[in-house]
This record gives structure tokens, C-alpha cells and sequence, in this order.
């Protein structure tokens, strides 16, 4: 299927304050297919159901939208800390879609985020509310994209031209044994994993994520065991296709 990437806008539309969310919920609505399954189509979640916008009539995969002009590679900012929090750890967190819009209402770039690339150690507190704000106190948080590997960044649509939905489904299912990995357990996969693609090499050796120990020591401060875990981790994502082991102390990129 093709995505028509033009966000179309009515007159009665422009006024509105909330004309990014409305237009772009609209073009998901007509456009989007499942990346899970053969779906071609996604419905609008029931109405105010937290944190989700569309589900797939099909396979029932859940899907949140955040619309923005401005295209941030490193954060976007989420809702309530806690609440994400009690998400991730009950395996709750719906995949994210992050759409960009230009100026002249085309879609610029549509990033898909699995729900299983979601840990605490991408997840950052924000201040809370100031005392004289409507909901003073409240705690929200930001999506730090640039902890998530390249593998959990899927592009549907890049540089205005839509991606065929055939790669985002290859891409998609390629990484769905993610999800055997207990929420509990998945955060050090999945750093582990953005470390070894922070490398940029299709192989690579143990001495080289040891290079990197101090840096997952600040993710995980309460483990005093990292060279261990990171063993532990390369065999998990062995397990998952997502590596092979070359040679003792000695790595590949699956294809």
C-alpha cells in the first residue's frame, strides 16, 4: 500500500486550537496500516481510553500518536512519570507513533516505536509543576529516543516519502522475540543492544562493550556486576537472532 503523505485541512479545522492532534489523527485514521499483522487499516481507540489512540481492529496492537512540528531525535516529552513507569513494568506501554508535520501540512517523518523497546532507562523525570501551576506537583517525563537502538526506530515514512509497508513489517517482526524478555529483565537487553549499535560495526568484540561498562554502571547503578550482565545479555540476544557468536569473545550483526 501507498501513504499519501499530504495531511489535508479544512477550512473549519484552522481555527482550532488543537489542529495538529486533530489533522494528524484524522490522517492516521485514512492512512496507517498494522505493522503486527496484514491489517490495512488502524481503528481510533474508545474514547478516553489513557494513553492509547488506535488499536488494530485485527491483531489488537495498540498504538499511542504524538504530532510535532519540530523533530527531536533525542526526547519528546510523555505524560506522567509514574504512571509510564507502572506501564513498563506491567508490560502495558502501547507502540508509539511519532509523527512530523511541516509547515505546509505534509507528512515529514513517521517514526514507530515497538512497545517492547520501552524501559525505565529510557524514561527521564521532569521537575515537577511549580506550585502556582493548575496541577502543581505533578510529575511528568521525556522519551529519551536516543537510548533506544536503531532496531526499535522504525521508519514509516522518512524525508516525506513513505517506507513500503512490507520493510516496516519485516522490521517489525524482526524484533518481536523482544518481547519473551520479562519487562523486569528487558532494560539491560535493550541497552546492551543500543550499545553494541552505538558501535557501528557489523562485527564486534567483548573488549569493546567493556569499553562501555561505566556507562551502563550509570544506567544501572544498584548492579556492582556489569562485565558479567553484559555476557549474560550477549547470550540473550544470541538467543533472540538478533547477534551470532563469531569466535570466543568475538561478535557479528545478524542480518
Amino acid at each position: 500500500m501507498n501513504l499519501q503523505c499530504r495531511v489535508e485541512i479544512s477550512l473549519a479545522y484552522k481555527a482550532g486550537s488543537q489542529i495538529a492532534r486533530v489533522l494528524s489523527e484524522d490522517w492516521c485514521r485514512r492512512e496507517l496500516y498494522c505493522a503486527a499483522c496484514s491489517s490495512n487499516r488502524l481503528s481510533p481507540s474508545r474514547a478516553n481510553t489513557p494513553a492509547v489512540d488506535f488499536v488494530c481492529p485485527a491483531c489488537g496492537q495498540p498504538f499511542q500518536l504524538k504530532s510535532l512540528k519540530a523533530w527531536n531525535q533525542k526526547k519528546i516529552v510523555d505524560a506522567g512519570y509514574d504512571s509510564m513507569l507502572r506501564a513498563i513494568r506491567s508490560d502495558r506501554v502501547p507502540n508509539l507513533l511519532v509523527l512530523q508535520y511541516s509547515t505546509d501540512w505534509l507528512v515529514k517523518n513517521l517514526l514507530l516505536v515497538p512497545s517492547i523497546f520501552f524501559s525505565e532507562t529510557v524514561i527521564e523525570k521532569r521537575p515537577p509543576l511549580s506550585a502556582t501551576a493548575r496541577r502543581a506537583g505533578w510529575v511528568g517525563c521525556n522519551i529519551l529516543l536516543d537510548r533506544i537502538p536503531q532496531d526499535g526506530k522504525i521508519a514509516v515514512v522518512s524525508d516525506g516519502a513513505p517506507v513500503k509497508a512490507r520493510q516496516v513489517r519485516e522490521d517489525f517482526s524482526r524484533v518481536r522475540k523482544l518481547a519473551e524478555v520479562p519487562p523486569t529483565m528487558r532494560g539491560w537487553t535493550l541497552d546492551v543492544l543500543t550499545t553494541i549499535r552505538k558501535l557501528g560495526k557489523a562485527r564486534f568484540s567483548l573488549q569493546e562493550l567493556y569499553a562501555h561498562e561505566n556507562y551502563l554502571q550509570h544506567l544501572h547503578p544498584h548492579n556492582q556486576n556489569v562485565r558479567p550482565k553484559i555476557r549474560q545479555q550477549l547470550q540473550v540476544l544470541r538467543d533472540l537472532d538478533l547477534i551470532v557468536f563469531a569466535s570466543p569473545g568475538n561478535y557479528a550483526v545478524a542480518n
